[in-house]
């Protein structure tokens, strides 16, 4: 076949192409030959048909991602925000700290292992392209039904895979959820997150500006695989009724992103590179034009200089191509050779591939052939935009009036006792040790909390220990009931869970995760739990600095629950004055911070007990939350708690049993007048922590809630070896840890 060049494609108007194979519509494709002025190359085809993907071009929820910058509250730590490979904030004595959260969801259902494994080398590389070293990661995962024997396949794979990708780099893997449903069986959420640590003056930015200025390749060699692999499998549903697109999933080498991670660091170090940007979803298709565009002029690239791994690629074949540990950097003249140098010194391949261009094209060529000639911007920046009807679904207020509150309870003791124990062993509630174990949390020896803690968290700096701390939440349950409430519960929780470990929250990063957005219904949902992020963000002074929209997450029309999960970062002045959950000491008195009410929507407790979803999910007082959010820090800060447990999922005997088992220490509980032993135990009411107080802090703690009108109502005391409700049951520690961390091993050993 011969090559498919410019010329020949201004002279061949009529002929064929595979548009819609490669996923475009065609309004889309009439739309890439209105830009060109002729029908696009094959080459120029590729690059549209992956940038214009879902994807990549956030073609159908830009328009409502543009209200995180338009609701963005003043936050004097914003140093990047949204448009840059990741979100950076100061936090104090001169360092930054980039952090962001991105899905790789449907290549982990295909290829578990190595979709997981890919997933995390893609988001430490976005970050290293900032300027930084990864100093750690963390995984929000979603999972079929727990005994679903295809749960069996994926978790496994997909915890292998992110354990051996991280532990090679020697990141610790301090934080993440995992949740089971069946909504999502067949369309697990793999999501990961990184945090990097730079110097304000460290930071660098994907452009390509000054004409002359070398385009430099370098890492690992391109291969066939991850072909359309991010960029096209992400922005289709998978259909069991016709053969689905499915192309090969990215391969990653956790050795070759070490290396690269080292070899880019001496670069930044020695101040080589003018622009840089990572090889991700879309392969160089991305990396070239995002560069060109963001840049001050052209840009022009010789393909075949390319290192390949396969000779055989066609030029489309190698724009496509998601080859993982690759980034491209540009770099003045005089630069080069000393790029060059470190480059193999670390044993990288390097290989100037291009140049930046006084013109405002981005120019490709194969053997000195013109196979790409197009406008930067148009392939990057300014895809297409959809306005994509949405309405409320018909269904929704059935659901919304299928109350849980109306569900029958426990009428005794023994039947508080039973539930309770059914509650702590149930999938989601049970221990995540099996999985968590195979994470090394430790490695680089500056992690100071992680799993199960309440937030994950890592010392940055050596000698005043300052520290960062992040969290990630996302509750599909309550999103499915009100995705606007859903949405601010997860801003809410992770930013309770950072405080609740002495930490300041200062931004956010987002992945959202939804079904087809050509459903009108699920549209609706991204659009109310968008608006709901971003009304929230503004009223808790946390801005979004960046994150994810992962689209099509359904199985022919089965679509998952809305699932907005938000990490929350935060500061922390002295990692020695964190605040641990465990209930370590016994005599420590057992405080409940905030107001409980009969909110059982969405709960733990009406899954596990009736496997029931409806009604609404617990209110939202975000005014509140920053409340208990000072409140928790200054009495981190002050030495008045010695630990601190959020309440949410399964309430406040979910967070006890946690807390005890952590501290192997039991607590006697004592029913606060006004409510019942059912609302006390298992009521998920927003806004709430359990604290330890030390006897000799208490006045000086009671005193400041006081002062500040925070409700603090005293419920117990650390004591004996069991979980002991007075007149209701006791639990003993042992019965509750083998109840709480039988269950995963049981189901996937």
């Amino acid at each position: 076949m011969s090559l498919d060049t410019v010329k020949h494609a201004s002279e061949t108007p009529d002929s064929e192409q595979p548009w819609k194979e490669l996923g475009l519509k065609e309004d889309e494709y009439a739309r890439i030959r209105e830009i060109l002025g002729r029908r696009p190359t094959g080459a120029e085809l590729a690059m549209y048909s992956v940038m214009w993907s879902e994807h990549c071009s956030y073609k159908s929820s830009k328009v409502h991602l543009k209200q995180f910058g338009e609701k963005t509250p003043v936050n004097d730590a914003m140093l990047v925000g949204i448009g840059e490979n990741a979100g950076v904030v100061d936090v104090g004595q001169g360092y930054a700290v980039t952090f962001k959260v991105e899905s790789h969801n449907h290549p982990s259902y295909i290829e578990p292992y190595q979709g997981a494994a890919t997933g995390v080398g893609g988001i430490v590389r976005d970050i290293l392209a900032m300027g930084a070293r990864p100093v750690a990661v963390v995984d929000p995962l979603r999972f079929g039904a727990a005994d679903h024997p295809d749960t069996k396949r994926v978790l496994p794979g997909v915890v292998a895979g992110i354990g051996g990708y991280g532990n090679c780099l020697g990141l610790p893997n301090i934080g993440g959820e995992v949740v089971f449903d069946s909504c999502y069986q067949g369309n697990p959420l793999v999501n990961a997150g990184c945090i990097g640590v730079m110097k304000h003056e460290d930071i660098h930015l994907a452009k390509a500006s000054g004409p002359g200025n070398k385009v430099i390749l370098y890492g690992a060699r391109t291969g066939g695989d991850g072909i359309g692999g991010v960029s096209v499998l992400a922005s289709e549903t998978f259909d069991d009724t016709k053969p689905a697109k499915r192309p090969a999933v990215q391969v990653g080498d956790p050795f070759q992103e070490k290396l690269l991670i080292e070899c880019t660091l001496e670069i930044f170090k020695e101040k080589l590179v003018a622009g840089i940007q990572d090889l991700g979803g879309a392969g160089l298709s991305c990396a070239t034009s995002e560069l060109a565009s963001a840049g001050s002029g052209g840009m022009r690239v010789d393909l075949e200089k390319v290192h390949l791994r396969d000779a055989t690629l066609s030029p489309e074949e190698i724009l496509m191509s998601e080859s993982q540990e690759r980034m491209c950097a540009i770099v003045e003249p005089q630069h080069v050779d000393r790029f060059l140098e470190i480059c193999e010194k670390w044993d990288v391949i390097a290989v100037v591939i291009g140049e930046v261009t006084e013109g405002e094209r981005l120019e490709i060529f194969w053997h000195g052939e013109q196979i790409v000639d197009v406008p930067p911007r148009s392939v990057a920046h300014e895809g297409p935009t959809y306005h994509r009807p949405f309405a409320r679904p018909d269904w929704q207020d059935a659901l919304q009036a299928d109350d849980a509150g109306k569900l029958p309870r426990p009428q005794n003791g023994a039947e508080l006792k039973d539930q309770v124990l059914r509650l702590v062993s149930s999938p989601n509630q049970a221990s995540k040790s099996w999985i968590t174990d195979q994470y090394d949390r430790f490695v680089q020896g500056n992690t100071v909390l992680a799993q199960p803690e309440d937030a994950g968290m890592v010392r940055i700096d050596e000698e005043t220990n300052l520290g960062v701390a992040m969290a990630t939440d996302g509750n599909g349950r309550y999103a499915k009931l009100d995705p606007y409430t859903g949405a601010q519960l997860a801003l809410a929780e992770a930013y309770r869970n950072v405080a609740a470990s002495g930490a300041k929250p200062l931004a956010i990063s987002d992945c959202l995760n939804f079904g087809s957005p050509e459903d009108p219904a699920v549209m609706w949902q991204f659009a109310e739990a968008t608006r709901g992020l971003a009304d929230g963000c503004l009223q808790l002074g946390t801005p979004v600095t960046g994150g994810n929209v992962s689209l099509y997450n359904q199985t022919g029309e089965t679509a998952i629950h809305p699932t907005p999960v938000v990490a929350v970062l935060g500061v922390i002045d002295d990692v020695n004055r964190r605040t641990p959950i465990a209930f370590a000491e016994e005599g420590q008195l057992l405080y409940l911070l905030g107001d409980t009410k009969e909110e059982f929507g969405g709960s733990a407790w009406s899954e596990v007990i009736h496997q029931h979803l409806g009604g609404m999910p617990p209110a939202v007082d975000l005014d509140r939350e920053k409340l208990l959010g000072e409140i928790l820090i200054s009495a981190s800060r002050d030495g008045m708690i010695d630990a601190a447990h959020d309440l949410s999922d399964g309430g406040l005997v979910q967070a006890v049993v946690e807390s005890c088992l952590r501290g192997g220490n039991g607590a006697r509980l004592v029913v606060p007048e006004g409510l019942d032993a059912f609302t006390f135990l298992f009521s998920e009411s927003a806004g709430r922590a359990v604290v330890a107080v030390p006897r000799s802090e208490e006045l000086r703690f009671t005193d400041m809630c006081g002062a500040r009108g925070l409700p603090a109502t005293r419920i117990g005391v650390v004591d004996g070896d069991a979980v002991d409700v007075q007149g209701e049951f006791a639990l003993s520690l042992t019965e509750l840890r083998e109840a709480h961390e039988a269950t995963i091993p049981g189901l996937l050993a």
